[in-house]
C-alpha cells in the first residue's frame, strides 16, 4: 500500500480514469439537431429574426456588464491599493463634489438607455401577432398538448400530441444503455407548419398552468386555465425543433415535449391534405352499432397513445397510479361509472379528464380495459353511452 501513495504517477492515473469516465458519459449523449446542446451555456442563435436578436441582445448585455464589473472593481481595488496606509496616506475628510454626481448619475442613464431601446424593440415585436399566416391554438393538459388550427391552411384539424410510448418505456425501465437522440423529445403528433409563414399561437391550459416553449424560435408563454395569451414565430429554416412545458406542472412535467416539425409550402399542403382525409375517416357516426372484437382494436391504439404512460401496458398501475387489471371501477356493470371519470377526471387532476377524444374513442378504450388482461367481463359501451353522459 505504501508503494502506491508513494508512487508519484498515481494523481495522473486517478485524473485519467476520471477523464475516461466523463468522456464515455458525454459521448453517450449526442446534441439534439433543433433541440438541445450537450454542455450547452448560452441561449441558441436560433431559426427566427427574434430568436437571432434574443441571442445578440444577451451577449451585448453580457459584454457591457462584464466591461462595467471591470472597471469599477478595477479602480476600487486600485485605489485600495495605491492609498493604502502602510505607504504613508492618511485616511482625508472631503464634502461632496458636484461634478461627481452629475457624472455618476448621467452616466448610467446614458448606460440604461442605450440597453432600455433594443430591449424594447425585441418586446415589441414579440407581441405583434397581427398579420399572421397561420392561427394555432395551443391547450396544455397534463400532460400533453392539443394543437387546433384556428385559421390559415389547415383549418379545423385538431389533435393531442403525446410523448411517445417508447420512450416513457425507456424512462420507465432506468434509461439503460445508448438513448437516442430525441429522448424524452419523441412525439407520437409533432405540430407541423410552414416555412417562412408568421404563425400565431394562442395559448390556454385545461388544468393547470403549462408554458409553451421552444427555444430556436425564441417563444416561451405561459398556457393559463381560464386565459388567452399569444406570442408569435416565423422559421426561416425547414427542419425539427424542440421544447418542453417550462412550468412545473405535476408529476409528469418531464414527460411533456414539444416538437415542431418546419416543411416546405407544398410539403404543408400534402401533409393537411392527408390529415384531413384521417380526420374525415375518423367522424364516425356516434349512433352506429360496433362489434366487440372492432372496438377492442380500435380501443387498444387509443390505450397505446394516451393511457398506457400512466396506467402501464398491462394495466397494473404505479405507484399513486391505480391498476385497471381487476378494478372494481372497471369491473363495474354500469359503464356510466368509469364513463364518468374519463370524461371528468378525479382526484384533482391525478386522473386528468379525457373530453378531448372522441365518443367512439371512448367507448373503445373503455370496452378494450372491460376485457383485457384478467378483467374478462365480456361487457360493450357503445358511443351513443358516451355521447348521453358527455351531455349530463
Amino acid at each position: 500500500m505504501k508503494s502506491i501513495w508513494r508512487n508519484k504517477t498515481w494523481p495522473a492515473t486517478l485524473l485519467l480514469a476520471a477523464g475516461a469516465v466523463i468522456s464515455g458519459a458525454a459521448n453517450a449523449v449526442e446534441n439534439l439537431p433543433g433541440g438541445p446542446s450537450v454542455r450547452q451555456l448560452n441561449l441558441p442563435v436560433g431559426i427566427t429574426k427574434i430568436a437571432q436578436e434574443q441571442h445578440f441582445l444577451h451577449n451585448a448585455m453580457m459584454v457591457l456588464c462584464t466591461v462595467i464589473f471591470v472597471a469599477v472593481f478595477s479602480v476600487m481595488f486600485y485605489s485600495i491599493w495605491k492609498h493604502r496606509q502602510s505607504v504613508g496616506h492618511k485616511a482625508a475628510n472631503f464634502h461632496e463634489s458636484v461634478v461627481v454626481e452629475v457624472i455618476w448619475t448621467i452616466v448610467p442613464f446614458i448606460i440604461v438607455i442605450l440597453m432600455a431601446l433594443p430591449a424594447t424593440k425585441i418586446l415589441v415585436a414579440q407581441k405583434d401577432t397581427t398579420n399572421a399566416d397561420l392561427t394555432v391554438k395551443v391547450t396544455g393538459y397534463q400532460w400533453k398538448w392539443g394543437y387546433d388550427y384556428l385559421k390559415g391552411e389547415g383549418e379545423g384539424l385538431g389533435f393531442i400530441s403525446t410523448l411517445d410510448s417508447s420512450q416513457r418505456a425507456m424512462s420507465d425501465a432506468g434509461a439503460h444503455g445508448e438513448m437516442p437522440k430525441d429522448y424524452l423529445f419523441k412525439v407520437d403528433n409533432p405540430l407541423v407548419v410552414p416555412v417562412d409563414k408568421k404563425i400565431r399561437i394562442i395559448t390556454t391550459a385545461n388544468d393547470v398552468i403549462h408554458a409553451f416553449a421552444v427555444p430556436q424560435f425564441g417563444i416561451k408563454q405561459d398556457a393559463i386555465p381560464g386565459f388567452v395569451r399569444d406570442t408569435w414565430f416565423r422559421a426561416e429554416k425547414v427542419g425539427d425543433y424542440y421544447g418542453q412545458c417550462q412550468e412545473l406542472c405535476g408529476k409528469e412535467h418531464a414527460y411533456m415535449p414539444i416538437h415542431v416539425k418546419v416543411v416546405s409550402a407544398a410539403d404543408y399542403t400534402t401533409w393537411v391534405d392527408g390529415k384531413k382525409k384521417e380526420a374525415a375517416a375518423k367522424l364516425d357516426d356516434p349512433n352506429k352499432v360496433w362489434a366487440l372484437p372492432d372496438l377492442m382494436a380500435r380501443g387498444e391504439k387509443v390505450y397505446a397513445s394516451n393511457c398506457a404512460a400512466c396506467h402501464q401496458a398491462n394495466g397494473k398501475g404505479a405507484g399513486p397510479i391505480k391498476a385497471l387489471d381487476a378494478s372494481p371501477t372497471v369491473l363495474n356493470a354500469d359503464a356510466a361509472v368509469q364513463l364518468h371519470i374519463v370524461l371528468n377526471g378525479q382526484n384533482n387532476g391525478a386522473m386528468p379528464a379525457w373530453k378531448q377524444l372522441s365518443d367512439t374513442d371512448i367507448a373503445a378504450v373503455v370496452s378494450y380495459t372491460k376485457n383485457s388482461w384478467s378483467n374478462k367481463t365480456g361487457q360493450l359501451v357503445q358511443p351513443a353511452q358516451v355521447k348521453a353522459e358527455r351531455a349530463k
